[in-house]
């Protein structure tokens, strides 16, 4: 048990691949994430199971596509039977703790689990029982500059006046680092919202003098020429980018400082990306390589020697992967394979495409190979409530790419 790593898991919220320098963003937005990169594995095509908040993180926790857990919108609250990251790796002997966004406790056809302004039942935290500091849905808790979590207690953690959300939340991510007991092995999955737009705001909250930092930027090709919301946004979109890298590297530091950094894992990704309304009304729900591809770089054990991996890679990889490393083997069940059959050898025989799920926008189903995009759909007056089933019986072809 000694030798088993630390694992660290930095997940943000709706971000581009190409905000960050490793995938070709020219602006200094990523500094520390791609000194990481330099030093860890970059996977270059991961891509989403499920290019939405609520379903994506289902699918993380529990290594099972959307339609498997049921949760496949949001507003559904992950069944207590599903077994997460947090309830193996414990099992292993693991310290685990959760910090920021869960969305996975709250339930529209329930009351009694509508819990998105209140603090999260123990039985409803996915098994993250060692440390807790989360809102079910952050966004409606607070602001870029206001707001509060709670802690395993029940008590409010409100945010300093005048101090950005991203840096905030670190705090608490602090604290849980150096509340640490050596004796044993440590699990954290700290869940950001940033980049995610600001529900209540209708817009992206960057840092203050974000659109005047990153104002020249280079335009993404897919934004190029299109409509949306890109042009008023993508400053303060990057902003948030550029905090989340500087907390990040404040993490690093930390694990650093305390001697761990030899035997931590630590992995950065996100649950899918951002068309800026381009695609639909929205901003991801579609198929298309803003909503879909997504950052994905893992340091640590294992994975070091400033790698980039070129294998199609799906989010629900990740989950078995973080098994694997805590020394816990992946049950037959979980959809994805670990990634250190990547690196080991024994990915000979690795998929040639990821899966995609879509909902809420429309009930769609997409497979992206290394040269393809394939979409179909069911067309519905319903798409909000009709994607809860595995497959239909007919799809229509929606495009190809």
């Amino acid at each position: 048990m000694n030798n088993q790593p630390n694992i660290i898991f930095i997940f943000s919220d709706q971000q581009r691949a190409d905000t960050l320098g490793c995938y070709g963003q020219s602006l200094p937005i990523s500094p520390r994430l791609d000194a990481l990169a330099a030093d860890g594995v970059r996977f270059n095509h991961a891509i989403t199971c499920q290019p939405v908040c609520g379903p994506a993180r289902a699918a993380l926790q529990t290594g099972k596509y959307a339609t498997q857990t049921g949760c496949y919108r949001n507003g559904i609250a992950l069944p207590l039977h599903e077994r997460t990251m947090a309830h193996y790796l414990a099992e292993a002997g693991y310290e685990v703790g959760y910090v920021g966004k869960w969305h996975l406790a709250s339930d529209e056809a329930h009351q009694e689990f509508d819990v998105r302004e209140q603090t999260v039942p123990a039985h409803l935290r996915g098994g993250y029982r060692d440390f807790w500091i989360a809102s079910d849905v952050l966004e409606i808790t607070s602001h870029s500059y206001d707001g509060h979590m709670f802690d395993g207690d029940g008590n409010r953690r409100v945010f300093p006046e005048g101090r950005y959300r991203v840096d905030a939340q670190t705090d608490f991510v602090m604290e849980f680092l150096r509340s640490r007991r050596a004796e044993r092995p440590f699990y954290l999955f700290v869940s950001y919202i940033e980049p995610h737009f600001q529900n209540d705001h209708e817009c992206f909250e960057g840092p203050h003098g974000s659109k005047e930092a990153f104002k020249d930027y280079a335009v993404p090709g897919d934004l190029l020429g299109a409509g949306g919301d890109w042009r008023e946004n993508y400053p303060d979109y990057l902003g948030c980018c550029n905090s989340l890298d500087t907390n990040v590297g404040r993490i690093a530091d930390e694990v650093e400082r305390s001697g761990w950094a030899d035997n931590t894992l630590l992995i950065y990704t996100s649950d899918h990306g951002c068309h800026f309304r381009t695609r639909n009304t929205e901003y991801k729900r579609s198929c298309h390589e803003a909503s879909v591809h997504i950052p994905l770089l893992i340091h640590g054990p294992g994975f070091r020697g400033g790698l980039v991996n070129d294998a199609l890679v799906s989010l629900l990889d990740l989950t078995p992967t973080v098994l694997r490393a805590g020394g816990v083997t992946p049950p037959a069940y979980m959809s994805g394979r670990p990634l250190q059959e990547l690196l080991s050898g024994e990915g000979a025989d690795w998929r040639d495409a990821v899966y995609v799920q879509i909902s809420e926008d429309h009930i769609g189903r997409a497979l992206r190979t290394d040269k393809w995009k394939y979409s179909v759909w069911v067309p519905s007056d319903t798409p909000w409530s009709g994607c809860a089933s595995p497959g239909s019986a007919v799809y229509t072809e929606e495009c190809l790419y």
